[in-house]
């Protein structure tokens, strides 16, 4: 009786630990790849005509588990009848936001077609239009356009949370795994490799210089290419007794008072570069130490900053005196054309608007976004479906919702929250360990949301001993956070992109 009550007992446990081994396989099976569109084309760069072939479709990223989290959604472009791989850089590309989609730069700048615009970067209008992108980088890298989890078509596998994607160090793993899982499905190892990202994208590249060249995945780069960066935001946030940004956003209300003639006679006819030079001079010597001083500044030494300000911003010394000295930024798109009822950008400072009224304190929308959004939207929709062949019926998100954003970082092996987002260090310590890695900084002067002055601060605080030198490469622009919308910022930023390409890999 007792034998046969364990032979029960002892069957009963073999299911339970079998089922246990089908359930687990069950979970770890490999998710079915949907098939990826790939299509042929030829494009005119420079004197070249350049036949490329254009891969679109999603990979499944797994999680730091290993185990499938999310589809993350590409656009490919290679150059045909490359000899030799391994010469051929590649270069990983993507917005910021968070929560922004690739479509800025993938169909503004870096891509073999682009959205059909004015020259200084203006929209036409409705149904906008594509043309050939004569200074797309494809005759000198291949390109890899990404969206981020919740962003163009990527998403999260059905019943995975989009949180665990939605965070500093989550957004980190999950793009840095896509990158891992490219260049080893196309078999791009050897490849000289290289991270563009924008806005918000230039904080994800210097994580990621860190985050792949580290020991889970031992990737070095060659090259990490900032376009209107911001790794520290203490250079951008306007919080309760921090002085930095006031200094540091003064250069680019100069360069917008200059663009829309409020500046004296005379320093309307100085050449911008000339003019920011001068004011970046009084920034840093006198204004910083004027804030600095706060209520112990002299009254006579307050009336001087006053006129100051007022000579370099188009503002009267009145509304000055009322800021305290402290010019916010989300003030001065509305104050600096407010007699003339019309706002300026936040991303381009040369668009203008018109609110409902000129009494408010802030503006009601940003006109350099709303000005180029329809197009952007429209094209890459059209773009994907009649040019590429991608059929999808689920919604492109040009912007995804991925609030709240999980803002912990990691330093080794802890977590910790930083009270204000910063990356800089990790970019320090990731040109240490890899003394052969090269940062190129685009900068529009019309940037309002990372002003180029602000980036100039922050590489001024890496490499405290000049370790860096020659290593870390600037370029302005006469735009704004997106200069390569107007076609001559375009085309002296790939003239400066191919240069640093060719460099860093060694050609």
């Amino acid at each position: 009786m007792k034998k046969r009550y364990f032979f029960v007992f002892l069957t009963a446990a073999l299911l339970v630990f079998y089922s246990g081994i089908s359930g687990q396989e069950s979970d770890n099976k490999p998710i079915e790849e949907q098939a990826l569109s790939k299509t042929h084309h030829t494009v005119k760069i420079g004197e070249q005509n350049i036949s490329y072939t254009a891969t679109v479709g999603e990979l499944t990223v797994n999680k730091p588990d290993e185990k499938p989290g999310a589809r993350v959604f590409f656009t490919a472009y290679t150059r045909d009848n490359v000899k030799d791989m391994s010469q051929r850089p590649i270069t990983f590309a993507y917005n910021g936001g968070p929560g922004s989609s690739s479509v800025w730069l993938h169909m503004g700048c870096l891509g073999p077609r682009r959205i059909r615009m004015t020259e200084e970067g203006f929209s036409v209008k409705p149904p906008f239009g594509l043309e050939d992108n004569e200074y797309s980088l494809l005759d000198v890298t291949d390109l890899v356009l990404i969206d981020p989890v919740s962003t163009g078509y990527s998403r999260p596998l059905p019943g995975e949370d989009k949180s665990q994607f939605h965070g500093v160090y989550e957004d980190l793993a999950s793009v840095g795994e896509f990158i891992r899982l490219y260049i080893t499905t196309f078999e791009r190892w050897s490849s000289p490799k290289f991270l563009l990202g924008e806005s918000y994208g230039t904080f994800r590249s210097v994580g990621l210089s860190g985050f792949l060249q580290g020991r889970q995945y031992g990737m070095y780069l060659n090259g990490i290419i900032l376009v209107s960066s911001v790794l520290d935001f203490s250079t951008i946030g306007f919080s309760k007794g921090n002085n930095i940004p006031y200094v540091l956003f003064l250069p680019h209300y100069t360069a917008t008072a200059w663009y829309h003639k409020k500046l004296s006679p005379e320093l309307q006819k100085t050449e911008l570069p000339e003019l920011l030079d001068e004011v970046e001079d009084f920034a840093l010597n006198d204004y910083s130490v004027a804030l600095l001083k706060g209520n112990r500044l002299p009254e006579s030494e307050e009336a001087e900053i006053i006129k100051k300000l007022a000579l370099y911003t188009g503002l009267s010394e009145e509304y000055i005196s009322q800021t305290n000295l402290r010019i916010r930024h989300d003030r001065f798109v509305k104050q600096l054309l407010r007699e003339e009822f019309k706002t300026v950008g936040r991303l381009d400072s040369r668009f203008t608007g018109r609110d409902e009224d000129a009494a408010g304190e802030n503006y009601e929308f940003d006109p350099s976004s709303a000005a180029i959004m329809g197009a952007f939207s429209t094209m890459i929709n059209h773009y994907f479906r009649e040019e590429l062949n991608y059929n999808k019926e689920m919604r492109y998100n040009i912007y995804g919702n991925v609030y709240p954003w999980n803002f912990s970082q990691t330093l080794g092996s802890r977590r910790t929250i930083e009270a204000v987002p910063y990356m800089a260090e990790t970019l320090r310590r990731a040109m240490s360990e890899n003394e052969h890695l090269q940062v190129f900084a685009a900068n529009g002067y019309y940037d309002g949301a990372t002003p180029y002055f602000g980036t100039e601060y922050t590489f001024s605080q890496i490499g405290l001993n000049d370790e860096f030198k020659g290593r870390v490469h600037m370029g302005y622009y006469e735009a704004g956070h997106m200069m390569y919308i107007r076609k001559p910022s375009l085309a002296k930023l790939k003239k400066d992109l191919t240069e640093f390409i060719l460099s860093a890999s060694g050609k």
